[in-house]
């Protein structure tokens, strides 16, 4: 056992957990049992410390073997090599300090046991007098997210531009299909299938280009402004240096924001985000309730498309089959407005020069993030590239209404078009024969 000392007391910890006292705390004090902190925030820290620690080497700041030792242990930890070391909860008290601190524990002790010096030696490597030099929680973790979210806003964009093209292929494939179109639910004009992708896909083109053009106001980050955003106890050649060293490190055109302080105080940018992911959550959402209309039956409903069957829909009605990925994905699409709901009040609470409520932004927007990722593959491969449509369904249904009589309107008039549906009492044959007349 090794012993680790702060202003609060000293605390017993195994000789080879890699985490220090200020984690230790962290676990007791916020010990949710929801979940822990997001690997993909972890290793965006974890990046942020290493292009500060390439950043020293270069100034020749620090003993000579201790920020090489450093930029070692980073290597591990983005390799996977420490997963099990990061265990603050997500939702935590402090802005994000205790995840910044389990960061910079873990690699100072990594660090440590890389130069072949026991857990805890922090006189040779300290958690904060190095691995945290010239930085702060207050730059550091918001700038860790805009990374994280930027490389997953990549992937994200990729997928729906992927889903916009399968439901552009449909668009193609079902052009010729006529079928009945409905506005509130009810009768309206004849349009074929065809139509009724290629609105989709439009729907989330818009989303796609929404998620690139966002990436450009995630780029500034305030590292190198410390505590406020002022810079104090930043050397001001590493303010300048780290930034290019992040950019390398990452491949995002990062650049230090025009005025680090606005950055430290205002989440804005994260609401603007996560506004565009509850976008794209309800253009999913009407899609996928769409197809779950059309799919209905296979005898009661409308049954003018069939979806995959992926697998039984009741332990009690034998054969029942339901519309699994398109009820998945619309509720990924509450998850995500939900989440939305959150960002927005934790951002509003940012009083004065900082946001205390910085891990639920963080949380919420990078679990949507990971959610809408996910949800758009599935919903390509497992439903839209293999739906079906039902083209006889789609006419006799078609055939059935009175969609056709909007086309009279302008020749006979609206209220006589009415008299006639009226007279005909149902039958849409007698009322195309009256149509004629």
């Amino acid at each position: 056992m090794r012993t680790e000392k702060d202003k609060l007391g000293a605390l017993e910890l195994d000789d080879n957990v890699l985490y220090g006292i200020q984690t230790a705390r962290a676990a007791k004090n916020f010990d949710l049992k929801h979940k822990k902190t997001q690997m993909r925030l972890i290793n965006a820290i974890v990046l942020v410390k290493k292009a500060a620690a390439l950043t020293y080497i270069k100034m020749s700041i620090g003993q000579d073997n201790v920020y090489p030792a450093i930029v070692k242990a980073c290597d591990h930890i983005l390799a996977g090599d420490a997963d099990e070391a990061f265990i603050t909860e997500a939702l935590q008290g402090g802005a994000g300090t205790s995840t910044n601190m389990n960061v910079n524990e873990v690699i100072a002790n990594l660090a440590l046991k890389e130069l072949n010096f026991a857990c805890g030696r922090y006189d040779i490597i300290h958690p904060l007098d190095d691995v945290n030099r010239g930085q702060s929680t207050n730059d550091v973790y918001p700038t860790a997210l805009r990374i994280a979210a930027i490389q997953m806003l990549r992937t994200l964009s990729e997928n729906c531009a992927k889903l916009q093209q399968e439901l552009q292929q449909k668009e193609n494939a079902f052009d010729e299909i006529k079928k009945l179109g409905r506005t509130e639910m009810m009768d309206a004009v004849p349009i074929t299938l065809g139509q009724e992708f290629g609105a989709y896909a439009q729907a989330i083109a818009r989303d796609r280009w929404r998620l690139y053009k966002v990436e450009e106001r995630l780029r500034q980050v305030n590292l190198g402004g410390t505590a406020v955003g002022s810079g104090d106890n930043a050397n001001r050649k590493y303010r300048y240096k780290v930034i290019e060293e992040l950019r390398d490190l990452t491949d995002i055109g990062l650049a230090t924001a025009e005025y680090p302080m606005d950055i430290t105080q205002n989440n804005d940018v994260f609401v603007e985000v996560s506004g565009l992911l509850k976008a794209l959550a309800v253009n999913l959402m009407k899609i996928a309730n769409d197809l779950r209309l059309m799919n209905s039956g296979p005898k009661g409903g409308l049954g003018e498309i069939s979806l995959e069957p992926l697998q039984l829909g009741s332990t009690i009605m034998p054969g029942k089959i339901n519309p699994v990925v398109p009820e998945m994905v619309m509720q990924v699409a509450m998850k995500v407005i939900a989440n939305d709901t959150a960002i927005t009040m934790a951002a509003a609470h940012g009083e004065f020069e900082l946001n205390a409520f910085m891990p639920l932004i963080a949380d919420s927007l990078l679990e949507s993030l990971e959610l809408l990722s996910a949800a758009t593959e599935l919903f390509r491969t497992k439903c839209i590239s293999s739906l079906q449509p039902n083209v006889e369904r789609c006419l006799e249904l078609l055939e059935l209404s009175y969609a056709f009589a909007t086309a009279y309107t302008p020749e006979l008039g609206y209220d006589k078009v009415t008299a006639i549906i009226d007279e005909s009492a149902g039958d849409t044959d007698l009322a195309k024969e009256l149509l004629e007349k």
